[in-house]
């Protein structure tokens, strides 16, 4: 048998994209097939041709339902992949929301280019549609944590809890006996409706995410938010959530139910308008509902907050046409949470531009994302061919990152029961990686390297 081996497809020198291939006699898997987002440079990576053809691949694990992670899926089912993907049972259910919103925006975003006439491609296409996503959800095979399961004579892989976001997990695979780790993205202890991330299991090499490898999160300050929504409210303004449809939005509803009940913010309309979110939600709720072991005992009350904050749910389009200038001052949590697309895309186009309104940014803002302009200070955004002036308040609220920060990370890698050969760094900016991978060296006395994008290591 040849040795395995590792590449790196994805998330290499970047925070998204997602993809390793698994090499292992004449077996392949892929650890993660996500999107790239951001950057026109690092998106037009979607639409390159694969390093090995997706007819040739046995098989998918996903780690968790965020579209960095799972949203190339159906890319390889419509290049050829007919292989098992397997996940945990909340990221199978999740998967199908996310895919499916997905593939309705990318569609939504080639009708919008092609007849508003801005897109540099003739006609303008999709990378997917709804065909190749319930093409793909078939596909979905659910393993429990910590059971193993067969990839494919020569692959197989365990899952465990990372607290990331619901059934988020860490995936150990086993290839001709030399165990490679992938972290997945890792949560924090703090994380207020998960547990924590589970203590890895032992394992030959380890591949860690950075996202914030270079960074320590602040003391949570939930004078933030408070003093973000008071003051936009006293100025007649409403305020605008851009938040992730898993999790995130969760976060945020518990956040606001808080300081409503605390006196510390006026109770004012709240709406959720993301159909994906409000179908995440419902997930969320039935695990809640369930006992999940994943779920911390408080997070039973989540239906109830929900009922006590008076969250207001927008499914329909005209209801979130109506939005866009609310009557009155309100707070409308939408998706995506780094505005690169969805509703929330609309809601910014109409409310940037008064100074009353507010703009609330609650977690990672990726370069070269709508966000990520804002967060750095931008005074125009371009939506859908045009630019709109910046005139709101924008505000930075960290406290509801529920990516681990460094020291979190080594916490974590440093529970392992042995010491791995090498830890490769992905998952982050350079500047990420570079200082984590630093952090490990020093701090733990490992071997720690962050890998080139197409770059391939034995595993013996």
């Amino acid at each position: 048998m040849t040795s395995p081996m590792l590449t790196f497809l994805g998330a290499a020198g970047t925070v998204t994209g997602s993809r390793f291939l698994v090499e292992c006699g004449s077996s392949r898997a892929l650890v993660d097939a996500g999107l790239y987002q951001g950057l026109a440079e690092l998106r037009r990576r979607n639409w390159a041709r694969d390093e090995v053809p997706a007819a040739e691949l046995d098989a998918v694990v996903v780690s968790h339902a965020h579209l960095d992670h799972c949203g190339y899926l159906p890319r390889l089912v419509s290049d050829g992949f007919r292989g098992p993907i397997l996940c945990t049972a909340e990221t199978a259910e999740l998967v199908e929301i996310v895919l499916r919103d997905s593939a309705h925006l990318q569609e939504e975003d080639a009708r919008h280019a092609n007849a508003a006439g801005y897109s540099k491609h003739h006609p303008a296409l999709p990378l997917y549609d709804l065909a190749d996503v319930e093409r793909t959800l078939p596909l979905l095979t659910p393993v429990e944590y910590g059971v193993a399961a067969d990839l494919t004579p020569d692959l197989r892989t365990v899952l465990e809890p990372a607290g990331h976001i619901l059934g988020s997990a860490s995936v150990l695979v086993d290839a001709g006996g030399r165990r490679v780790l992938f972290s997945g993205d890792l949560g924090r202890s703090r994380h207020p409706l998960l547990r924590p991330p589970a203590s890895p299991p032992g394992a030959d090499a380890v591949v860690v995410e950075s996202t914030y490898g270079d960074r320590v999160h602040p003391r949570p300050d939930p004078g933030v938010l408070a003093g973000a929504v008071r003051r936009t409210v006293a100025r007649g303004g409403s305020v605008l959530i851009p938040a992730f449809a898993v999790d995130r939005t969760e976060l945020v509803l518990l956040e606001l139910h808080r300081l409503v009940e605390a006196g510390e913010i006026p109770r004012v309309p709240v709406y959720l308008d993301s159909p994906m979110a409000l179908a995440a939600l419902a997930v969320y709720r039935r695990a809640a509902d369930g006992g999940s072991a994943q779920l911390r005992p408080e997070a039973a009350r989540l239906g109830a907050v929900l009922s006590e904050l008076g969250v207001r749910g927008v499914s329909d389009a005209a209801g979130s046409i109506r939005l866009n200038q609310p009557e009155e001052p309100s707070i409308v949590v939408s998706a995506s949470g780094m505005a690169t697309g969805g509703r929330v895309i609309h809601h910014l186009a109409h409310q940037l531009p008064d100074p009353r309104n507010c703009v609330v940014l609650t977690g990672y803002q990726a370069i070269g994302t709508r966000g990520r302009q804002l967060q750095d200070g931008a005074r125009q955004v371009k939506m859908h061919g045009h630019y709109v002036p910046v005139r709101a308040e924008i505000v930075d609220d960290p406290d509801f990152s529920v990516h681990a920060d460094v020291d979190e990370l080594l916490t974590w890698l440093a529970a392992s029961p042995s010491e791995p050969e090498v830890v490769y760094v992905v998952h982050g900016e350079p500047s990420s990686s570079d200082a984590l991978a630093a952090r490990i060296r020093d701090d733990l006395g490992w071997c720690a390297v962050v890998p080139r994008l197409g770059e391939r290591v034995r595993l013996d």
